[in-house]
């Protein structure tokens, strides 16, 4: 890989803004099995034992958009298979349903959805010298999950007791407009590697040799508007670049490109081709 970025590049946490905060948490703490690490009357942040994984905004007033761009899902990354099947048994006990499984050649996924139809997937990858390239593309595909196999790994051990430590936030998929503009902003501006396409209807982006960091597709938003302002779903989303000579570089290439770029508690807020927020910091 060639990338612009540093090859620790990593993403998270996701910011969503949600109508019904008390719901949200009880979902993502009492039934994902995440940690609220800190609670404010309007935000909460939580984890998985390390740094915050997801933020949540609570918005009572915020309208809920129909056919727009925005976060299509973000991908939670457990350590093992074993972490993946001890969370599909307990998403089972929790009566939480799925809304698909897939095996992707580099990852084993479990896609669902938060109260408020945010999506999620909680996946494992698999070691990278599985992973199948071709021609330098590297070979992903959807295929069905071997939901038996998976769930022989879950053993009988101590009860579950959250998202095990090591979890963080693998990828984040996002709806875009159009998915030229969108390889540009990712690939020529933010400085990500274009990894492999879906035909002209997705594709897929990351830093050192990772499978993707990000993920853009148009297949339910082509020619789509951003939400409005204040909209439930997405706010942002954090990219750690671990280099402030790095996020020094990326600032100019925003700048030459005409990205608008506003400076944040955190870092430099800037936004996709497709109003989707990125927040980029030097943090590692």
């Amino acid at each position: 890989m060639s990338s612009l970025l540093p090859a620790a590049t990593t993403v998270g946490p996701v910011a969503l803004t949600v109508r019904d905060l008390p719901r949200s948490v009880w979902f993502y703490e009492g039934g994902l099995g995440f940690q609220v690490r800190d609670k404010g009357e309007r935000t909460v942040r939580l984890g998985a034992g390390g740094p915050d994984l997801l933020e949540l905004h609570g918005r009572p007033g915020a309208t809920h958009e129909g056919h727009t761009t925005g976060l299509f899902h973000f991908a939670i990354l457990v350590p093992s298979r074993r972490d993946l099947a001890r969370a599909l048994v307990h998403l089972g006990e929790m009566g939480i349903p799925l809304q698909g499984a897939a095996d992707h050649l580099v990852s084993e996924a479990l896609y669902l959805a938060d109260p408020e139809g945010n999506g999620i997937e909680i996946y494992r990858d698999r070691p990278r010298e599985e992973w199948i390239f071709d021609d330098g593309a590297l070979r992903m595909t959807t295929e069905p999950l071997d939901l038996p196999g998976v769930l022989a790994e879950a053993g009988k051990g101590a009860p579950w007791s959250g998202m095990p430590a090591g979890t963080r936030i693998g990828h984040v998929h996002l709806r875009v407009a159009e998915i030229a503009a969108a390889e540009n902003f990712y690939q020529s501006v933010l400085g990500l590697d274009l990894t492999t396409r879906y035909g002209g209807s997705a594709s897929f982006f990351a830093a050192g040799d990772y499978h993707h960091h990000v993920a853009v597709n148009t297949w339910t938003s082509l020619n789509a508007p951003p939400a409005p302002a204040g909209a439930a779903g997405l706010d942002h989303f954090l990219v750690r670049l671990g280099d402030a000579s790095a996020l020094e570089q990326v600032a100019a290439r925003m700048r030459r490109a005409g990205v608008r770029i506003e400076e944040v508690a955190g870092g430099l807020l800037v936004r996709d081709p497709s109003g989707n927020g990125v927040l980029l910091s030097a943090e590692g």
